[in-house]
């Protein structure tokens, strides 16, 4: 069905998810959370998409919290709940059985750098700039952010860029390890299908287990992780895609996954 403020089309197994509120440079709206809270939960039951990208339409990957529709709306409590579903609607994109690649086409600010920060894998254009601003406005990051950017940049790093609030250019989020790969603004989109294409050609089962695992990793202790590790490789073992795999390779072949 089609959503006011996304687009998702499919091409095979490859979903692609475009915020699309160009004219507030995609913006996290009352409609847009609503939309991606809605879209999130057809993809948890959709056995046949494998892979996601996330980009923005126009200029701007998210400019985060559309903050001029709450300070126009103040008395609008539906506004303010729907502000509260975006930290779980993010929480279940992260949990997704498919991978998900954030494509950061420009500015990734706020709640738009904590939808980036949900996603698996992050490419953006060398011309992007990113951070977390809340504290600009008297506020925090409130969709995930003081979670997840520690673990990727480190406690230090994640509370200065949290407490000053300034952005970061991408050549920067990258050294720090905030995004995987950066790319030409012109090259960003082929460098994400490119990285989709290959995840494709990756058994299914196998590349759900190894994000549910690392997953486990950042929220457990060891010993936990491991457990959690061996039960998805007793699941994976059993796969007609193990089978696949060790005769491809014994047969000096590429091997054809087929997801089960």
């Amino acid at each position: 069905m089609p959503f006011e403020t996304l687009r998702f089309e499919t091409e095979g197994h490859l979903g692609i998810l475009t915020l699309n509120r160009p004219e507030r440079l995609n913006a996290l709206s009352k409609q847009l959370t609503l939309d991606l809270m809605e879209l999130v939960g057809q993809l948890e039951s959709d056995d046949d998409v494998r892979v996601v990208i996330v980009t923005g339409e126009g200029r701007a990957f998210c400019a985060g919290a559309d903050i001029k529709e709450r300070a126009e709306n103040p008395g609008d409590y539906s506004i303010q709940r729907s502000s509260r579903l975006i930290s779980p609607t993010f929480r279940r994109l992260e949990r997704l059985p498919q991978v998900t690649i954030a494509a950061i086409n420009g500015p990734a600010a706020g709640g738009g750098l904590e939808l980036a920060m949900a996603c698996d894998l992050r490419i953006a254009s060398v011309t992007a700039r990113m951070g977390l601003p809340e504290i600009t406005l008297g506020i925090l990051p409130g969709a995930g952010g003081t979670q997840r950017l520690p673990r990727l940049v480190g406690p230090a790093r994640a509370k200065e860029m949290m407490l000053f609030g300034t952005l970061i250019d991408a050549p920067q989020a990258h050294e720090w390890g905030i995004v995987n790969e950066l790319a030409e603004p012109e090259a960003l989109m082929t460098k994400a299908h490119e990285w989709a294409n290959i995840l494709l050609e990756r058994p299914p089962i196998s590349l759900s287990n190894i994000k549910w695992a690392v997953n486990v990793a950042m929220d457990a202790d060891v010993d936990t992780g491991i457990s959690f590790e061996q039960r998805a490789s007793t699941i994976v073992a059993m796969t007609e895609d193990r089978i696949e795999g060790y005769n491809a390779f014994v047969e000096k072949r590429k091997p054809k996954f087929e997801g089960r």
